[in-house]
């Protein structure tokens, strides 16, 4: 049988928590696994596979508890859907957690790697959209009560540039010659006293998406939507925009799309007076963490292990060369 046939049969298990015989459609097959299905009230959904040893069952059950708040706040976001029994969470025989959420209408973005095909206007336009979406995320994210036992993962400066990065140590990338990676610790050393140096303009941290690439910004018209909260953590709210900037840091327009995302945030929510800077240090942040993460998630020689580092260092040269 293989990996999404069984798959399937695990999900048309775990539909029967929620009283769902309709056979669900899957999506994607990557970190987690994701059908789109039917909710009990018929509404579309979709069914969450998580997958085993990223996230535990509090800080899935807390994801949940987060997106209920955000969406009490008037946001958009997938909400949970709980079973039968009236729990968020159902774990599996061979302990894999799954999950339900609403489905939120929308195409994406765009792709990480391709470049935005829209006019350049509308490219902007996302972006300051987005820029106000993140905004609401933190705005709310502050203002939310949450029950005891909430627990989310921290993205601070020891878990993005330390000895043991969360993602990685993405100057061990096997991909990297030795001149390489010294490039990339010398940019991790520059950004670390970055993060001392700008300690006071970078006390706004907090909940973050934390992953608001193009596949996961659903757009509707003029509205943007953040869809997967899985990556979800207490870190830094520039980081956020950096993330968000990441897959663009090649795209002849990525200042205007910067500035856009920057001025759509600040029109909610305030930001430091040093953030276009920041924005650049925290999107190399974002490629140094992508670096690490592919290592051991792909067979040796795979050309997406490659593809990161060589990304890595290029964002790293930049850098380094506009900061020198």
């Amino acid at each position: 049988m293989t990996a999404n046939a069984d798959a399937m049969k695990l999900a048309r298990a775990a539909l029967r928590h929620w009283g769902v015989a309709v056979a669900p459609r899957l999506i994607r097959n990557r970190e987690n696994i994701v059908f789109e299905c039917v909710a009990p009230n018929g509404a579309g959904a979709a069914l969450r596979l998580h997958r085993r040893g990223y996230q535990s069952a509090p800080a899935i059950r807390s994801e949940l508890w987060w997106a209920e708040a955000l969406a009490t706040a008037g946001m958009l976001v997938p909400r949970p859907v709980p079973t039968l029994a009236g729990d968020l969470l159902v774990e599996m025989p061979g302990g894999r957690v799954v999950s339900m959420v609403s489905w939120i209408k929308g195409a994406p973005l765009g792709e990480g790697g391709v470049p935005l095909a829209m006019p350049e206007d509308r490219q902007e336009a996302l972006h300051f959209a987005l820029g106000e979406e993140l905004a609401r995320l933190h705005r709310s994210s502050d203002a939310a009560t949450f029950p005891a036992g909430f627990v989310r993962p921290t993205l601070d400066g020891e878990a993005l540039l330390g000895d043991s990065p969360a993602w990685g140590r993405f100057w061990e990338n096997p991909s990297l010659d030795r001149d390489e990676a010294n490039l990339l610790l010398t940019a991790r050393d520059r950004l670390r006293e970055l993060l001392a140096d700008h300690s006071q303009d970078l006390a706004d941290f907090g909940l973050i998406h934390a992953d608001a690439l193009r596949e996961n910004v659903l757009v509707e018209g003029e509205a943007v939507r953040l869809i997967d909260f899985d990556d979800g953590v207490y870190g830094y709210r520039m980081y956020e925009l950096g993330v968000a900037m990441s897959q663009n840091w090649d795209q002849p327009n990525r200042r205007a799309l910067g500035r856009a995302l920057l001025k759509g945030y600040a029109g909610i929510r305030s930001l430091p007076d040093n953030a276009g800077s920041l924005l650049e240090a925290f999107t190399l942040m974002r490629g140094l963490a992508s670096c690490g993460w592919v290592i051991g998630r792909y067979r040796k020689g795979h050309p997406d292990t490659r593809a990161y580092a060589a990304r890595a260092v290029a964002m790293a040269e930049r850098w380094l060369d506009s900061t020198a």
